[in-house]
């Protein structure tokens, strides 16, 4: 039986593997909308369809090279990305540019995304209310961060005053888009999410339009 997701584009956006986002030749959107008998129901372009066997291509070049029970692996211009069942991710750029990424908002308006830390696979939620981009201890050691070698602070939280660490990430990325020397701050509890804040943000234009942020390098 086909197993939709929630919606095309549901809570989270798509995992990656490798480097994050497409060229400009396939800039748009991708997505896994279903999983049956060994298929996948890959969305591309303007929300079109295509039900792919493992090795299968589609019109614009979408080849599937794998298939999980809630998963999927694509390939797209040589890059390799990891689908989670009723996600998708949105890259937009023009010919030759790489500094601009579009991430389409849940139905409750929140913008979470999959991105790297140091080459580690990272679930962001975007938070214009943080400071510096923050996560807990377990997501920092799995990106290789000593965080305990860190700046000792304190932070205000619903649950009292909390110790953090605050730490330089050698590479943050988010689709196409990848900054280095960014701030972030460590918590030693552990988090839903690592928060997508303003050490981040600040390097960027930020637009929204609709249930899209659209996110472009300034520097």
């Amino acid at each position: 039986m086909m197993r939709f997701g929630v919606r095309i584009a549901a809570t989270a956006l798509a995992a990656c593997v490798g480097p994050l986002g497409f060229s400009a030749a396939h800039a748009g959107t991708i997505g896994l909308s279903g999983v049956f008998g060994g298929r996948a129901v890959i969305v591309s372009g303007d929300n079109t369809l295509h039900t792919l066997r493992v090795g299968q291509t589609t019109p614009d070049g979408i080849r599937l090279l794998s298939v999980e029970s809630d998963s999927a692996v694509v390939e797209v211009d040589g890059v390799r990305q990891k689908l989670e069942l009723g996600e998708r991710v949105i890259n937009a750029g023009s010919e030759g540019s790489d500094l601009r990424v579009v991430i389409e908002g849940d139905s409750r308006g929140h913008f979470v995304v999959l991105g790297s830390v140091n080459g580690a696979a990272m679930r962001f939620l975007v938070d214009t209310g943080a400071t510096a981009v923050s996560m807990g201890a377990a997501d920092a050691r799995r990106a290789g961060i000593d965080y305990r070698q860190g700046r000792r602070g304190q932070s205000q939280t619903a649950n009292g005053v909390v110790p953090i660490w605050i730490v330089k990430l050698s590479s943050i990325r988010i689709g196409v888009v990848e900054l280095t020397g960014v701030d972030a701050v460590v918590h030693e509890s552990e988090m839903p999410f690592a928060l997508l804040g303003m050490s981040f943000l600040n390097r960027m234009q930020i637009i929204r339009d609709g249930n899209r942020l659209v996110l472009e390098r300034r520097y």
